[in-house]
């Protein structure tokens, strides 16, 4: 799902890639929001980081 919501979000992860490390935020809601709510936000936020480490 993490992947998904990257991989559809290009620009925001360009962004992010640029310095722009608050899109977190952006895209931890856009998995919660594909999730129906029902990710673990400690888990996501750990999987998101990792993540988003390794695409910069």
């Amino acid at each position: 799902m993490v992947d998904q919501v990257l991989t559809d979000n290009p620009k925001q992860l360009e962004q992010y890639r640029a310095g722009k490390t608050k899109l977190q935020g952006y895209f931890a809601g856009q998995v919660m929001k594909a999730s129906k709510g029902k990710a673990s936000p400690v888990l996501l936020n750990k999987i998101l980081g990792e993540k988003l480490k390794g695409s910069c």
